[in-house]
């Protein structure tokens, strides 16, 4: 599992209980920046916040585990994969070019097939987490391919984000890999998929929850809170 990691420079601090504060504290005065009253902010809730929110409620109406369930016993695959598709499409997580690779792989009958039951094992089946988000990614690995790749970290994170924030984080490499090095953490990142790797960015994500709890105005509801802090860490949007 990757770990915290510290810096020789002077800039990253003084080790303590496996954090680097002053790499948090760095990220925190950044955070501020832009949204002074941290995960509060009005401007923060309307910018960052509200249409990742918005994407999970209409998820929980619509693909929630209940219905969910009883659309998968109905063989509505399609409809899964469309409103699937059409939640996610509605925000920005993900390129353009990915968002096209996963319609042309779930167009065919045999990918929202695979596409629906794997989805649904993942967010709501039985087992460790680990067998889960493997089996998962295999099934991503499996569906039907034409000129984009469909294996990506935001195509195999994206819809346990927006499902799941309760538990699930989404992974933008380049502005996560930013972030974890201006924060001092060892990420460990390979561009495949893999458990490790994943496990990794939810150590990063406690961390950043943890650092931040006691901080008025910085106690994350969810994940959702987590990955606008790091997106706002890596993003150019917020170079200063």
């Amino acid at each position: 599992m990757p770990r915290p990691a510290f810096l020789s420079s002077p800039l990253t601090g003084a080790r303590a209980n496996g954090v680097c504060y002053l790499g948090a504290a760095r990220a925190r005065r950044k955070f501020e920046l832009y949204y002074p009253d941290g995960f509060l902010d009005d401007t923060y809730l309307i910018a960052e916040r509200a249409y990742k929110e918005r994407a999970h409620l209409e998820w929980q109406a619509e693909l929630g585990p209940a219905e969910f369930r009883k659309l998968l016993a109905r063989g509505e695959f399609r409809q899964i994969a469309d409103a699937a598709i059409r939640i996610e499409s509605r925000t920005n997580l993900l390129f353009s070019f990915e968002k096209m690779a996963l319609r042309d792989a779930l167009k065919s009958p045999a990918g929202a097939r695979l596409f629906a039951h794997e989805l649904y094992a993942f967010l709501y089946g039985r087992g460790s987490p680990q067998r889960k988000f493997e089996d998962w990614v295999q099934a991503v690995a499996d569906l039907p391919q034409r000129q984009a790749r469909v294996l990506t970290w935001p195509v195999v994170t994206v819809f346990g984000f927006i499902a799941r924030p309760d538990k699930h984080l989404f992974l933008k490499p380049r502005v996560t890999r930013k972030a974890a090095r201006a924060y001092g953490f060892d990420f460990g990142y390979h561009s495949e998929p893999s458990w490790s790797v994943y496990q990794g960015l939810l150590t990063f994500g406690a961390i950043i929850r943890r650092d931040l709890d006691r901080r008025p105005g910085f106690k994350a509801r969810d994940m959702i809170d987590v990955q606008s802090f790091i997106w706002v860490q890596g993003s150019d949007e917020y170079d200063a």
